[in-house]
Formats: structure tokens, sequence, C-alpha cells
């Protein structure tokens, strides 16, 4: 027994006769005819009386009908549902990030996909550090994963462009009195008492290579888990904190300083096989982004 069997004896029945149903199906009607015949073969038993004038069902197919109607109706429906997600009216998309840039970089692309694909329902996986991030798509989650290249991935990957670092100063800071045309240099900060973040979180070994880099350890002061925080108490004169530009808040601009030597971290956009339909639109968004360049001279961490 298979699909088209039941199509074309739930066919038979609707219409009454083999002929409107070999019409309706666009199939000849000895065709029809012999694909019944066979489905009845197997059941060892008429479903169908063949009637001088018309049909009727026996009791088999009385039983058969409701069962057979649901499971064409649903194949139907099955149908359906799969291509309106080919086509993005329907469907769900899953990405997997790592948390800065699932608050920075990735809001904006997601309302622009939501705009193209109201259809689509958008499910986002956060993780702490980039190999966690690794290790969740190549375990199956998510259809699309943003954030560094991957260390080790046989699909498909895609840059996307470079992510800038900036410090973040209080208004005590010496730096606060510098015109914002000027660059700081990292080592300048050695001194300073610093928000960091802990070890399982993904940006602190990011701000302890830049550190090492510039010749120096960073002095906690204070520790948290949320880069939001570390940006609010660095405004406030706590400590200075190494952060994702893409993070500071509008209201937090005037507490940016740049560095002379800029410190950024390239992303991308990678998958474990191949692009699915709502993955590859997200794709093209996410490509279509004000991405920027990597500086000429610059510090590559991560």
């Amino acid at each position: 027994m298979n699909l088209r069997q039941l199509e074309y004896w739930v066919a038979v029945v609707d219409t009454g006769s083999f002929t409107r149903a070999a019409a309706e199906l666009h199939v000849s009607q000895p065709g029809l005819s012999q694909q019944i015949k066979a489905l009845e073969t197997e059941f060892g038993g008429q479903l169908i009386e063949r009637l001088p004038r018309g049909m009727r069902l026996t009791a088999a197919g009385k039983a058969f009908l409701p069962e057979a109607r649901a499971t064409v109706l649903a194949a139907q429906r099955a149908e359906r549902a799969a291509r309106e997600a080919l086509s993005l009216r329907t469907g769900q998309l899953e990405i997997a990030t790592v948390r800065s840039v699932a608050v920075g970089i990735l809001p904006p692309a997601i309302r622009t996909l939501y705009e193209r694909h109201p259809g689509v329902e958008i499910r986002l996986h956060e993780y702490a550090h980039r190999l966690e991030l690794e290790r969740g798509l190549r375990s199956g989650v998510g259809d699309i994963a943003v954030g560094p290249p991957p260390s080790e991935l046989t699909g498909p990957v895609v840059r996307l462009g470079w992510e800038e670092f900036v410090v973040i100063v209080g208004p005590r800071d010496p730096a606060w009195h510098l015109a914002p045309s000027v660059r700081l240099p990292l080592e300048d900060l050695a001194d300073r008492d610093w928000i960091l973040f802990p070890p399982e979180h993904g940006l602190w070994a990011l701000v302890g290579e830049a550190c090492g880099r510039a010749g120096f350890a960073p002095r906690k002061t204070v520790e948290t888990q949320q880069v939001e925080a570390a940006v609010r108490l660095a405004a406030a004169g706590v400590g200075v904190s190494l952060v994702p530009i893409s993070l500071v808040p509008v209201d937090l601009q005037a507490h940016v300083r740049r560095l002379r030597r800029p410190v950024v971290r390239r992303l991308c956009a990678y998958t474990r096989s191949e692009w699915s339909p709502a993955a590859g639109a997200f794709l093209e968004v996410l490509r279509a982004q004000p991405w920027q360049g990597k500086p000429r001279v610059a510090e590559v961490i991560g």
C-alpha cells in the first residue's frame, strides 16, 4: 500500500466513478483501476463493489475510508507545510551565537529578517563561550551559528566582518579628558583597576590576550558575567573595561575611547553541512549589514 493508491481510491469514492476520478487526477482510467486492484489484492478482498450504474463501498471499504481519507489529507498538509517553509512563508530558524553578539549585533539583522519573512519563527541559542557555540552547533543545535571563526568544522563558513573592542572610562579617569579624535595606547591602562569577566566567559580570554600583548595583566576590581554591567560600571568610574563597541548604549558613547592600535576580532556565519532556506535568507541579511573592515594596523584577538 502506498500514498498514490490511497489518493486514487479516495478519489474514486468521492467522485463515485472511476472515469471521473481518473479525469480529476489526470491519469488514465486503466492505470487508476490497476492501482485500486493492487490495493484490494494486498488487503485480500474488495473495498469497492462495482455496479452496473456506479459503485458502493463494501463493509471493509466503509471501515477503511475514514483512515484512508485522513492519511491523504495529512499528506497534503505535510506537503503544503514543507512548501510554505521552503518559500519562507512559515517555518522556524534557530540561531546559535555567543551572548555578546546576540545583544550587540544580531538584533538589527533579526528585525530585517522578520520584516521580510514575518511567518518565520526565530529562536536564539546563546552561549557564553565560542567553544560552547561550536559544540552546540555540531551536536545539532541551531540552523546557523554567528560568532568568531570555528576551530573545527566541516560545513561552510562565511566571513562577515570585524568587530572592534573599545575602552570604557569614567569621568575621573585621565583618559576622560582626551579629545574624541585622540586614540589611546592600551599599555597606558596598565595601572588602572579593571572590570573583568569570569574565566568561563568568552570575553575573559580576549581581554587577557589584548592586555597581554600590550605588556601587562589587567588588575581586577570587579568581576561580572554581564557585558552591559561592565560597561555601566566602567562609565560610573569603578574601573575601565574593554568591550565590543556594539554593546555600548547610545547614552554612554561619551565614555568610549578608541585604541591607537585597534583591537578587533573576526565574525563569521557557519553551519553543519548546508544552508537551510531560512538560514540562507538570514545569511543574506547578515552579509548586507554594514560590517567593519579590518583596520590596516590592528591587534586581532580570538
